[in-house]
C-alpha cells in the first residue's frame, strides 16, 4: 500500500512534490495518528464507564438492599435511587456537552440551592460505595454555613461527585473527606483521601483528556475523562482546581468557586398537593406502544392504579390493531420500535382516528431528529418524571385529578409576566412563540436554550427569564406556556 501511494506521488509530477523520504514520513505520521485515535476511542469507552459507575452503583446497591429487606428504610433508599438516577441522566447529557466545552458554547444556570441539603445529598449518593470498600466517607463543614447560595446545581454536583468517586476508587484504607469552607461568598471544596497518591510527573497530566494514572490499565478502570471534564467545568464556572499529592500519602483536590448568597431567601414553594389517586369523570382508555417490556410495566404500574384502562403493544402492527379495537383516548408511542418507526405509526393513527385521538410520543432522542413527523400532540423525553407524564395526560385529556386528601386539585394561580420595554417586546414575543412550541413537544433542553436567548436580549428580560426557569425546573410546563402567551399578548 505504501509503495502504491509513493508511485502515485511520483506520477503526480507537480513541482515541489514530496520526496520519497518525506512521503514515507507522512505515511508513518498518519499511521501513528490513526493508532492514537483508536487508542483514544478505547480509553473513551472506559472513561464513560467511570462516569456512570458511581450513580449506577448507588442504584444497584440500594435496590439489592430493598430486595433483601436490609439496610435503611425503603423510603430513604428510594430517594437515593431517584437522585442517583437523575444524576445518571444528567451524566448522559454531560457526555453530549463535551463538544460544547471544547467549543466554548456551554451555558450555565444560576439558581438558589439549599447548600447544606445539597452537600448531604452528595454524601448519601456515595456513602454505599465507600462502605463497600470499608472506607469512612466524612463531610466536614462549618456550623454557620449559608442556607442558600447561587450555583448551577447540575454542574457543581458533577464536579464534586467526580472528585469524590475518584478518591474512593483510589483509596483502599482509611477515609475520604469532603471539607467545605465558605467565606465572603468564596466556597472552597477540598476532597481529601488516604489513598495511593499521585507522583509529581503524573500530576502535570492528570487533567488531560484520556490520561490515566494510578496503576496498570484495568486495575482501576475508568479514569481518563472525569478529571478533564471536572477541570473544564470548574473553569467555566469561573473557579480554579488545585492538586496536592505525594505517592503513598493520599491526595487533596481543592476547588474554589464564587457562590453568592441571595439578597433575600427565595420564597418557599407552595405546599404540594397530595399524590394523585384517581380522576373524575368517565373511564379513559390509554394505549402504550413500546418494544421495551420494562417500560410498559412501569407506565402500566403508574396509570392502572389511577383508574385508566391500559392496553399495551410491543410493535406497530399490534398497536394499530389494538387502537382499532379499543378506540383509546390517548396513545403513548415510543419513537424507536425495534426496526420500526414510531413517527410512521403516529401518522397512521392520525389518518385512521382523526384529531380526537391524542398522541404523545416518548423517546430518548430529540423530537427534531430526522424523520420526525407532526402527527402528534405532545412529546416526552426519556427518562421522565412521573409528574411530567401526569401533567401531560392532564393537558391532553383535560382530566381533573383526585388527590390523596380526596379533593380535586385546585386550578393553579397563573403567573404574571414581567412587563418588557417596547424596544425588545417584539423580539421577546418571537422567543416566547418558540418556547410555546417547544413546550407542546416537551423538548426541555431546547426550552432552556431559548430562555437563555430571551435573557440575553437585555437586562430587563432577566426577571422574566428567571420566572420561566422556575416553572421549567418544577416541570410546570403549563405555567411556562402561560407566561410565554402573556408576553406575546402584551407585545401585540
Amino acid at each position: 500500500m505504501a509503495g502504491r501511494i509513493l508511485d502515485w506521488l511520483k506520477r503526480d509530477g507537480a513541482e515541489g512534490a514530496p520526496s520519497e523520504a518525506d512521503a514515507l514520513a507522512r505515511l508513518v505520521a498518519a499511521k501513528d495518528a490513526a493508532e492514537a485515535a483508536n487508542e483514544a476511542k478505547t480509553r473513551f469507552l472506559a472513561s464513560v464507564a467511570h462516569e456512570i459507575r458511581s450513580p449506577l452503583n448507588a442504584i444497584y446497591g440500594y435496590a439489592q438492599l430493598i430486595e433483601r429487606g436490609e439496610g435503611r428504610d425503603a423510603l430513604a433508599a428510594a430517594k437515593v435511587i431517584r437522585r442517583s438516577a437523575e444524576h445518571l441522566a444528567h451524566l448522559v447529557e454531560g457526555l453530549l456537552d463535551i463538544a460544547q466545552v471544547e467549543g466554548g458554547a456551554m451555558t450555565l444556570t444560576r439558581e438558589a440551592i439549599r447548600f447544606p441539603e445539597f452537600l448531604d445529598q452528595l454524601i448519601a449518593m456515595l456513602d454505599l460505595q465507600a462502605q463497600a470498600k470499608g472506607l469512612a466517607l466524612v463531610l466536614e463543614r462549618p456550623e454557620r454555613l449559608p442556607e442558600f447560595v447561587h450555583a448551577d446545581p447540575k454542574r457543581l454536583r458533577q464536579v464534586l461527585i467526580n472528585l469524590l468517586a475518584n478518591a474512593i476508587k483510589f483509596t483502599d484504607h482509611g477515609s475520604v473527606t469532603l471539607k467545605v469552607d465558605y467565606r465572603n461568598q468564596l466556597a472552597t471544596f477540598t476532597v481529601i483521601d488516604t489513598g495511593i497518591g499521585i507522583a509529581p510527573e503524573d500530576a502535570s497530566r492528570i487533567f488531560a483528556p484520556f490520561e490515566r494514572v494510578g496503576g496498570p490499565a484495568g486495575e482501576r478502570p475508568g479514569v481518563g475523562l472525569g478529571l478533564a471534564i471536572t477541570q473544564a467545568l470548574v473553569h467555566i464556572m469561573g473557579g480554579e482546581i488545585l492538586l496536592e499529592s505525594a505517592p503513598g500519602e493520599g491526595s487533596r483536590f481543592s476547588v474554589r468557586l464564587m457562590l453568592s448568597q441571595p439578597l433575600s431567601p427565595p420564597s418557599e414553594p407552595a405546599p404540594q398537593a397530595g399524590a394523585v389517586t384517581g380522576y373524575l369523570g368517565r373511564e379513559r382508555w390509554v394505549l402504550l406502544i413500546d418494544d421495551e417490556p420494562a417500560h410498559l410495566a412501569v407506565v402500566c404500574g403508574l396509570l392502572e392504579p389511577l383508574g385508566f384502562q391500559v392496553r399495551t403493544a410491543r410493535d406497530a402492527a399490534s398497536g394499530l390493531a389494538l387502537a382499532a379495537q379499543v378506540q383509546p383516548d390517548l396513545v403513548l408511542c415510543d419513537v424507536a420500535l425495534g426496526g420500526e418507526n414510531g413517527w410512521e405509526v403516529a401518522a397512521l393513527l392520525r389518518r385512521r382516528h382523526g384529531a380526537a385521538l391524542r398522541i404523545v410520543m416518548l423517546s430518548g432522542e430529540a423530537p427534531h431528529s430526522e424523520g420526525a413527523g407532526t402527527d402528534h400532540d405532545g412529546f416526552i423525553m426519556k427518562p421522565f418524571a412521573f409528574d411530567a407524564l401526569i401533567d401531560m395526560i392532564e393537558g391532553q385529556l383535560g382530566v381533573e385529578w383526585v388527590r390523596a386528601a380526596g379533593e380535586p386539585r385546585a386550578a393553579p394561580t397563573q403567573p404574571t409576566a414581567v412587563a418588557l420595554p417596547r424596544i425588545i417586546a417584539p423580539v421577546a414575543a418571537a422567543h416566547c412563540a418558540e418556547i410555546e412550541r417547544l413546550v407542546r413537544i416537551g423538548h426541555v433542553r431546547a426550552i432552556e436554550a431559548e430562555i437563555d436567548r430571551l435573557a440575553a436580549l437585555a437586562p430587563e428580560a432577566a426577571p422574566l427569564a428567571e420566572q420561566m426557569r422556575v416553572s421549567l425546573d418544577s416541570f410546570d410546563l403549563k405555567a411556562l406556556s402561560n407566561l410565554a402567551k402573556s408576553v406575546r399578548a402584551d407585545a401585540a
